[in-house]
């Protein structure tokens, strides 16, 4: 029987809309590289490299796993990779310079899986739990920490659950992190600079746009571009510690992009904050890890395209709160 030429035009249109991935998706782009799309569209990377030590350069590109973010219009990374300027930042990340341990053995360490000095790196283990549907979309890992001799000394349980609303990216971050059997405590510890939850945004905007960059915080607004404040023991105020949520401003790819930095008031504090106008911002604490209390931390980031103003992230805040 002869199909009627516009049955036949529905039927093919049909069939075009129901084959479209609809909702978020995870896919597998290579074994080091798991991306995560909406409707058909990039929204953000799990760069999960193995270590490869066969030069220092493929060394730093494959020396920690992090998350990417693409633009609004899922094409380019918002985000920064290896190389660049400060090679060890990369997109969303978490890391210490200073982790102050003693060894099975006896011997007292410290390693960096901040700059991941060598011998110290982070290596993906496994993907514990990935979800999606059409209102998010979660990603659980499970992330070995490796320090004196290379050795494993403590695991880190990393989740990230993904939602969007028009050009706005919401991305709730976790972490678990406690020492591996054999080693009684683990002190995480660093500067604002060099430790913490952060975020690092593309490196074009240290190659070019840094001067548009401006922060926004909590008692004082808008700052003039260019402006930062950073944490250091003679400057303990409250414009640097203990803040629910800072912003940053930044332009990539000709368009202007706002992260909003929500830190609960349940993770460790104090918590010391540092701003960068090439693009990296974030916060550190000094806490320590047990086998039976773990570190637990939780972040959200909301990475919208557009400036915002100072009431509306504090709105996000209490929200997240």
């Amino acid at each position: 029987m002869k199909i009627p030429t516009l049955l036949f035009t529905a039927l093919l249109a049909l069939s075009t809309i129901t084959s479209a991935s609809a909702g978020f998706e995870w896919k597998e782009v290579d074994a080091t590289n798991t991306d995560l799309l909406l409707d058909g569209k990039n929204v953000a990377r799990y760069v999960h490299p193995v270590l490869d030590e066969t030069s220092k350069e493929t060394r730093e590109a494959t020396y920690k796993p992090f998350h990417h973010v693409y633009d609004a219009d899922g094409k380019d990374f918002l985000t920064k990779g290896p190389g660049g300027k400060f090679t060890h930042h990369r997109g969303i990340f978490f890391g210490f310079s200073k982790c102050k341990y003693t060894t099975p053995e006896g011997k007292d360490v410290v390693v960096d899986t901040w700059h991941c000095k060598p011998p110290a790196y982070l290596s993906h283990k496994e993907i514990i739990e990935q979800s999606a549907d059409d209102k998010q979309a979660k990603q659980t890992v499970l992330i070995l920490w490796h320090g004196a001799d290379a050795k494993v000394f403590a695991h880190e349980t990393r989740s990230l659950t993904f939602s969007r609303d028009g050009d706005t990216t919401t991305v709730d971050f976790s972490s678990s992190v406690q020492p591996v059997e054999g080693i009684d405590k683990i002190t995480l510890d660093g500067d604002p600079q060099h430790a913490g939850f952060q975020f690092r945004a593309s490196n074009e905007v240290s190659e070019k746009t840094a001067a548009q960059t401006y922060y926004i915080r909590p008692e004082t607004g808008k700052a003039e571009p260019g402006q930062t404040i950073n944490w250091t023991p003679k400057t303990d105020t409250e414009a640097t510690r203990d803040l629910t949520w800072k912003a940053m401003s930044f332009v990539v790819g000709g368009e202007r992009y706002t992260t909003v930095y929500l830190d609960s008031p349940k993770n460790p504090k104090p918590a010391r904050y540092s701003e960068r106008d090439y693009g990296r911002f974030g916060s550190y604490f000094v806490a320590e890890a047990t086998r039976e209390k773990p570190v637990e931390v939780n972040y959200r980031l909301v990475i919208q395209k557009g400036e915002i103003e100072a009431a509306d992230a504090e709105a996000l805040s209490v929200a997240f709160i």
